[in-house]
Order: C-alpha cells, then structure tokens, then sequence
C-alpha cells in the first residue's frame, strides 16, 4: 500500500500501543521536523510498511498519536474520581509540569508537540484532534470545580471560565519553557526554565487557595 492510499482502521491495540509509543521515543529523539516514518519504524523495530498499512501518511499516524496522548491523559485522571476535588484538581495541575527527576524529555517532547501545533492552522486533521483534546482538559478542570462548588469544598465561580485560566497559563507557560529557555550551566535556572513551575506555584497562591472554602465559611 503507498503512503497516499487510507490507512487500515483495524490496527490492533497492542500493535498501536507499541507504535505510539515508538513514535513518542522517536519525537523525542529527533523533533517533528526530522521525524520520519523510517524513524519510528526503527524505534518500534517494525517495519515502516507496517506503519504505512495501518495509518497511511505520517500525517495520519501523528493524528492517532496526539489521541493516544490524550487517552493515556485521560485513563490517569479517570483514576482520581474518587478522590476530593480539592486533590482532583491539584493533580490535574501537577500533570502539565515536569516532575522533579526529568531528564530533559519534557522539553524534548513539549518542543516537538510546539512543532507539531504550529502546523494547526495549516493542518486541519491537526488542528481538529488539537482542539478537541484541549478542549476535553479544560473540560476536566471545570468539571472538577463544579463537583467542588457542589460539595461545597469550592466557592461559587464560574467553572468555564476558571478552568480557562487554569489551563491557559499552565500550557502557556510550558510553551515558553521549551521554546524560550536556554541551554545553561548544570545547575543555573532562567526564569523561562522555571515557568512551568512558577505559575504552578502562582495558581496554588492567588487561584487555588481561594477557590477553596474556609472551614465553615
């Protein structure tokens, strides 16, 4: 099959789960504008036919790839539902910063997404499965602060609105992060090196905070 022929839908999940998983090393490793079908074809030690007969173009494969994120996005939270929207909403946050024992791929990967999301306006399968999956996270955090404001743990706000913000500075500030900060010194931290963490810290003290109910109030 050529790479311009549509792709076969019936890609079993444990081949897709190895594929999207070798496509994630290889755009780590080499950016989306050196990503090849080759590349990842050699990270998942398939062969790139393989790859063209279940999605076709690269272009197919990276829009299976930004919905695969987004259900691995979306099992994680699935796993808190139990817990205290104040904790819901909390890990919700953390997610969208790197943890303290990265080794760099949060900003190897956070580039090549940026990459990827420039394509947007140009791409409309792109720009269509983008919209959608952020669309759905924001709609996540809202849904958390309704279920908060309903058990009276969070004070009356707009929950729409809140979770715009909530999701705008976080991914805005990640955005400066992989594109603006540069290689330094082992050690030394720019203040676009630590912006996802910043605002993390600033959302905790002037939105957070206030969003939760004083006992008793």
């Amino acid at each position: 099959m050529s790479s311009d022929e549509t792709s076969d839908q019936s890609v079993p999940d444990d081949v897709h789960q190895t594929l999207m998983e070798a496509t994630y090393r290889a755009l780590c490793a080499h950016g989306y504008a050196d990503l090849t079908m080759q590349r990842i074809a050699d990270e998942a030690g398939k062969s790139k036919s393989l790859l063209h007969y279940h999605y076709g173009t690269k272009r197919e494969l990276l829009v299976a790839f930004l919905g695969f994120l987004f259900e691995r996005f979306e099992k994680r939270v699935e796993a808190t539902e139990g817990d205290a929207p104040e904790e819901r909403l909390r890990f919700l946050l953390d997610k969208m910063v790197p943890d303290e024992d990265d080794d760099g791929e949060y900003d190897r990967f956070g580039l090549a997404l940026a990459e990827i999301r420039t394509q947007a306006p140009y791409v409309e399968t792109y720009r269509e499965q983008i919209a959608q999956s952020e669309a759905a996270i924001r709609g996540r955090f809202a849904d958390v602060i309704r279920d908060g404001i309903e058990q009276g743990v969070f004070r009356e706000v707009d929950a729409d609105r809140t979770a715009t913000l909530l999701f705008a500075a976080l991914d805005g500030a990640r955005l400066q992060r992989v594109v603006v900060a540069e290689p330094t010194a082992e050690g030394e931290r720019t203040p676009a090196h630590e912006a996802p963490h910043d605002v993390r810290a600033a959302l905790d003290e002037f939105v957070v905070s206030h969003l939760v109910r004083e006992e008793g109030t």
